[in-house]
């Protein structure tokens, strides 16, 4: 009898591989970290095949681990399904036939496609369904144009890779997402979920189909796309390997596994996630609201044959990566953990403010020129100073995020559930509770990424009942209560505001 589900986390930085018990509860997990490729300034690339080495590493390494920790070792028949949850936008296109990627994988971060943007931006209109500038294909997938998503990736390398554009046109290569690749690797299907297709530019929200005009629009053919799956079912068998057999049964975006790991299944609820960047979601039921305040609308998730759940999405780009910035380029620090001293070292942020706009700025201002500044500086500023301004940019971020969904939503959220690596930083939870003025709840699984993943794959095979099933699963770990006043609060993000307009229309 099958006592676990596990989940396949392919993140911006590194893989996991974590098992999980009826309960939610983490049983095992192994992680590897893989490349990061940076060909030119603005470029980000990591090595598709290493990414697929590094899962099928971290899926063995997770079993050894189960069977050294328990008594009865955990074998791969015990395994009821596999969920995949992976960083979404980043882009593979690799030859049907060999398998062979056709270049390395265009990471979400990067802006390479900005010449793409803008001649979206300022073509089209008069003869299409489509109207013009940022917000072109707006109405139809609830994105803006902007360097982030999977679609302009696509055209990029079908039109700077050599030969690439004649064999896509003949029908052998193919397209997918990180979730596509790993899925294809394990199971041979060529497939994704509305959640993951949703971040292409290249779905209709309501159809939940490929757009044949965008895709005309783009030069995309068709063909080279994968088909559009719910997030929970069965998508085929694992091959090879130490799990061969065991279903892949469950596919969803990062941010959207998050939403769902978290359990806000009710329209209002909301989550935000603290990884390499920063993602809030909130739940609005079963009909797409289109942001008027520089959100995204996208696919919230989709259990089998049920209506598709939508959700707005505040995105911001820069966040961990920050702290990572501070120690692998500055060397401030020797690792992550060690920002919170340092940021504790001092009293204030010293006057300074960090705004990290190094791929531009994502939500609500969806500025692809824009560049990183640190503004207020004096002789007094020490490095404590930069490590708390960095650390605070984070929460700032989060509450311009806020304010754009209240604005949209018309909801005012009573809490925040959070989860990803940085919500144990207990300095940045407590700014961030004070930013925002509202509590913030950490769950006491964190893993809630992996834990979304494993759920619809557990669905999806009938190891759990239902979701009301998953609600009984969370439990509440730690909270944070606002203790800031009003006038500091806001004198605070009057100065972030301002240090935000100096990242404008940097990059001619």
């Amino acid at each position: 009898m099958s006592k676990y589900v596990a989940a396949i986390d392919q993140g911006t930085t590194s893989t996991r591989f974590i098992i999980f018990d009826h309960g939610g509860n983490v049983v095992a997990v192994d992680q590897k970290e893989h490349r990061q490729i940076y060909p030119k300034p603005g470029w980000v690339e990591h090595d598709p095949l290493e990414i697929w080495e590094r899962t099928q590493e971290v899926m063995q390494g997770a079993l050894k681990k189960a069977s050294r920790q328990y008594t009865l070792s955990v074998t791969s028949d015990q395994i009821a399904a596999v969920g995949v949850t992976n960083q979404r936008e980043t882009t593979v296109v690799w030859d049907k036939t060999t398998g062979q990627p056709v270049y390395n994988a265009i990471v979400w971060q990067d802006t390479r496609t900005d010449v793409i943007i803008s001649k979206f931006a300022k073509t089209g209109g008069a003869s299409s369904s489509l109207s013009t500038g940022q917000d072109r294909f707006r109405k139809k997938t609830g994105l803006p144009l902007a360097t982030y998503f999977s679609g302009p990736k696509i055209k990029w390398i079908l039109d700077n890779v050599k030969g690439a554009k004649a064999k896509a046109r003949k029908g052998e290569l193919l397209f997918g997402n990180i979730d596509t690749w790993l899925i294809w690797k394990l199971t041979g299907a060529h497939v994704t979920d509305v959640t993951n297709a949703s971040r292409t530019m290249l779905m209709n929200l309501k159809t939940l189909d490929w757009d044949n005009e965008i895709l005309k629009v783009m030069g995309i053919p068709r063909a080279m796309l994968p088909e559009i799956k719910s997030s929970s079912e069965v998508y085929g068998n694992i091959t090879t390997g130490a799990l061969q057999g065991i279903p892949v049964a469950g596919d969803l975006g990062d941010q959207q596994a998050a939403l769902f790991g978290q359990t806000c299944f009710k329209a209002g609820e909301a989550k935000n996630t603290y990884g390499t960047g920063c993602f809030m979601l909130l739940n609005t039921g079963e009909k797409p609201v289109q942001s008027k305040a520089g959100l995204l609308t996208t696919l919230g998730y989709k259990i089998g044959n049920r209506k598709a759940v939508y959700a707005l999405e505040g995105s911001i780009a820069i966040t961990g990566a920050l702290v990572q910035w501070l120690r692998d380029n500055l060397g401030l620090i020797q690792s992550s953990a060690e920002v919170e001293a340092l940021a504790k070292s001092v009293e204030d942020n010293g006057g300074i403010y960090f705004v990290p706009a190094f791929s531009g700025l994502y939500a609500p201002y969806w500025k692809s020129d824009a560049r990183g500044v640190i503004v207020g500086m004096t002789r007094y500023v020490n490095k404590g100073h930069i490590a708390r301004a960095a650390l605070e940019a984070t929460a700032f971020q989060t509450r311009e995020v806020l304010d754009a969904m209240r604005k949209d939503s018309g909801v005012k959220l009573k809490t925040l559930k959070v989860d990803g690596g940085m919500v144990f930083n207990e300095t940045l939870m407590q700014f961030q509770a004070d930013v925002l003025n509202v509590p913030v709840v950490r769950p006491k699984v964190a893993e809630t990424t992996a834990l979304g993943a494993a759920y619809a794959a557990g669905l999806a095979v009938g190891f759990w009942k239902d979701t009301d099933e998953l609600k009984k699963n969370w439990g509440r770990d730690k909270e944070w209560t606002p203790k800031m006043s009003a006038k500091q609060r806001e004198g605070l993000y009057s100065g972030w505001k301002k240090a935000v307009t100096r990242t404008f229309d940097w990059v001619e």
